[in-house]
């Protein structure tokens, strides 16, 4: 299995939530946006200095700043 962060994920690149390694108002917001075990995730863009990324989540394109994907632990497909 490749486990990573989402911010490791390539542009068109694939993964699989894991888990969430956040607390509060941001692991809320989280999970508002669909970010929760078992959600399937692909990186669509970057912005062009690199953050935020876009992400492809439950069929909505979702831009998310790299500090706060660090909290996010998938499993790349």
């Amino acid at each position: 299995m490749k486990i990573c962060t989402l911010n490791e994920l390539y542009v068109g690149e694939r993964a699989v939530v894991k888990a969430l390694d956040t607390k509060g108002a941001m692991r809320r917001r989280l999970l508002d946006i669909g970010l929760c075990c078992g959600a399937r995730v692909e990186c669509v863009s970057r912005s062009p200095l690199g953050d935020p990324s876009a992400y492809l989540i439950r069929g909505a394109v979702i831009a998310i700043r790299a500090a706060d994907c660090r909290g996010v632990i998938v499993r790349r497909i």
